[in-house]
């Protein structure tokens, strides 16, 4: 526990240290956000906003986790295999943004190109947890165990690739993708670090930190947006870490905003094109509240909250489970 708090307050300081340079280099360079045509008036006045904030957040979490995994003598394999991931997504999430920055416009990658470098990374963590680990191809589901055999990977790298793709979408407004990252990765980070996985707990305590140090920068109105960059990568490493934990199925709650982000997208897409209605007023669901009269700093907190009220319910299973209770 004690290494956890470290590693949080050790992504939390180099975050901040961090922020303030790199802002100052995207402003220099005048490196900014361009919003689309069809997101919501308000939006406008956010045009030209730093963004590939996600570098300097990617670089605390990195170098927080090092510092607190030496310290706590926990440099293995698999933490190197959690950073190299998180890393490669970074990468992927970088050459999205700056096509768009190159472009002058808000379109990066195709949706093709994006999805293909999103599975292919998630093959790393994959490949090392069936190489690795007995029970690789199971999943709990309370106490009991459901082996999936040969669909285990397919499995696994949905939950990846969907992790990365639900977090990006919930990056839409002002301090949203980090205020309810941080109770997901401190849930993260508590459950690791009870069921003996303390490379990945070291991680996500660093990465919450590092958000709630980015949220500095990010609150309403924000001075700078993580980008692909950031959400890209972050959203996968949530959805590595719940993989080599083995709490694949308790991801659904302790990532309960951005499940719902994404399911508002498909529900939308889906009923617009089988029966030309919409059923929100805009996707993903965070900008159906902003057409409905909620200022973002309400949308920001009520999401935030309920975040933190299902990720501790997440946890509570996750003992009552470990327990055999449930």
């Amino acid at each position: 526990m004690i290494m956890l708090a470290v590693a949080f307050l050790l992504g939390m300081i180099l975050c901040l240290l961090f922020g303030v340079p790199y802002i100052d280099f995207l402003k220099k360079h005048m490196i900014g956000q361009y919003v689309k045509d069809c997101a919501p008036e308000a939006h406008a006045k956010k045009q030209g906003t730093p963004t590939t904030g996600g570098i300097f957040i990617i670089l605390a979490i990195i170098l927080g986790s090092i510092i607190a995994l030496a310290m706590a003598q926990c440099l293995s394999t698999e933490a190197f295999i959690i950073l190299l991931t998180l890393l490669f997504y970074t990468f992927a999430g970088f050459q999205d943004d700056y096509i768009k920055i190159k472009g002058k416009g808000n379109d990066g990658l195709t949706p093709r190109g994006k999805l293909l470098r999103q599975i292919a990374i998630a093959m790393l963590p994959t490949i090392y947890l069936m190489m690795t680990k007995d029970d690789a191809s199971s999943v709990a589901i309370g106490h009991y165990m459901l082996n999936l055999g040969w669909l285990y990977p397919v499995f696994a790298i949905f939950v990846i690739t969907g992790a990365s793709n639900a977090y990006n979408l919930t990056d839409g407004l002002d301090g949203l993708a980090a205020s309810t990252g941080i109770f997901s990765f401190l849930a993260c980070a508590l459950i690791c670090l009870f069921s003996g996985y303390p490379e990945a707990s070291i991680i996500s305590g660093a990465v919450a930190g590092a958000l709630a140090g980015f949220l500095r920068y990010n609150k309403p109105k924000a001075q700078v947006f993580m980008g692909d960059t950031g959400s890209l990568a972050i959203g996968g490493l949530l959805g590595t870490v719940a993989v080599l934990g083995k709490f694949e199925i308790l991801l659904i709650l302790i990532a309960g905003i951005f499940v719902m982000e994404t399911l508002s997208v498909i529900i939308q897409v889906t009923s617009f094109k089988t029966t030309g209605k919409r059923v929100f007023k805009m996707a993903p669901i965070h900008h159906h509240f902003e057409l409905c009269d909620w200022s973002e700093k309400k949308i920001v907190v009520v999401f935030a909250l309920v975040s933190a009220i299902l990720s501790g319910i997440a946890i509570v299973l996750y003992v009552l489970m470990n327990r055999g209770i449930i």
